[in-house]
């Protein structure tokens, strides 16, 4: 057993995420009304942890979600592939007209002084619709899967989609599988829905099956209900705020044996620092703060908890499972896209102390 968690060893996958598949649009430093052209991503904050994993770290994943027989679905379905993603899909048809389909993120890149902007068109969302009954875990996880990993993006689109986690999580946790949750608190999902108060009845009902928690302390005050400082009165990069909450957590969600969020000061666009904290069996463990020259930060903390889980799923030392996480979810932010573009190498490179320059 590791940092209290008992991962085991014998399995056909080694992680399995759940949650909803989006494409995004990007039309780079150029704001939508008045750009001409965009680029596509494929993404889901779920789905990004296991697409990392795999593509970087070389892991065996899986995603389970909902897939769309239309253009739109086939380019994505193609993505996931690509990434080396073993796909359990939960199919619906398209009616030609207005869906189901697969939700659209618009986000620009933004640059210097003017933020990215960011808004959804989840209209018909097929996602949305899953619920619980719509996948056979006892084939899935009778296979063997080593750790299993779910999100609060997915949690907030529907009434039924956080009763699917809760029924997967249990269903992990009968397979002997380690379970992680990304709070990830978007209040433009939930207000749609129940806002803040439906946002910690949902979550607090999912994390009572969690090992393994990541969320900052917005995440843990607006989406688990936890009182907590006032953030906005401290540095980002304070790690106290974020410690002081730990204790509350773990009292009253005894099953869980880590707590992890990135840290991070932005002070333009394309100018962060960069840090990461984890309370992992009772041991506080703060990564370095780096300066990061951002090229896209969407996707950095998936890329954090992909590094982490690495970590924490092949054994490293705790100090160095944080490390791994807060150097992967750094070199994230300077490829475009939501997913990794980052070799293992580059990534334990930079964790040790590597630097940028040129490799010869």
């Amino acid at each position: 057993m590791q940092y209290g968690l008992n991962i085991r060893q014998d399995a056909a996958l080694d992680i399995l995420s759940l949650g909803a598949l989006v494409h995004r649009l990007d039309p780079g430093i150029i704001p939508f009304r008045k750009a001409t052209e965009c680029r596509i991503h494929v993404s889901g904050g779920e789905f990004n942890v296991a697409a990392n994993l795999a593509d970087c770290f070389g892991q065996r994943t899986g995603i389970a979600s909902a897939m769309v027989g239309y253009p739109i679905g086939d380019l994505i379905a193609e993505r996931v592939r690509a990434m080396g993603v073993r796909p359990f899909y939960r199919q619906f048809a398209h009616n030609g007209v207005n869906g189901p389909n697969m939700a659209t993120v618009y986000s620009d890149r933004g640059h210097g002084v003017r933020a990215p902007e960011v808004f959804y068109n989840r209209s018909n969302e097929a996602a949305a619709q899953l619920k619980p009954g719509d996948f056979d875990w006892s084939s899935i996880f009778g296979a063997g899967v080593k750790w299993f990993h779910s999100g609060g993006i997915f949690a907030a689109l529907s009434p039924t989609t956080g009763e699917l986690i809760i029924e997967a999580m249990k269903a992990a946790k009968a397979a002997g599988a380690i379970t992680s949750f990304d709070l990830n608190f978007r209040a433009k999902l939930w207000n749609i829905w129940g806002g803040e108060a439906k946002a910690a009845e949902v979550i607090a009902r999912i994390v009572e099956h969690v090992d393994v928690l990541v969320g900052n302390e917005e995440d843990l005050q607006k989406g688990l209900g936890i009182p907590g400082p006032d953030v906005s009165s401290h540095s980002a990069l304070d790690t106290a705020p974020f410690v002081a909450m730990i204790g509350a957590v773990v009292k009253r969600f005894a099953r869980v044996k880590v707590v992890a969020t990135t840290l991070r000061e932005v002070h333009s666009t394309n100018r962060h620092s960069w840090s990461a904290v984890a309370w992992i069996d009772g041991e506080v463990y703060a990564a370095p703060t780096c300066e990061l020259d951002v090229y896209d930060r969407v996707g950095g903390g998936d890329g954090f908890a992909a590094g982490l889980v690495y970590g924490l799923l092949n054994g490293e030392p705790p100090a160095d499972a944080v490390r791994l996480g807060w150097a992967h979810g750094a070199l994230v932010t300077t490829f475009p896209g939501d997913t990794t573009m980052a070799t293992v190498n580059q990534v334990r490179a930079f964790a040790a102390g590597g630097s940028a320059r040129i490799q010869r």
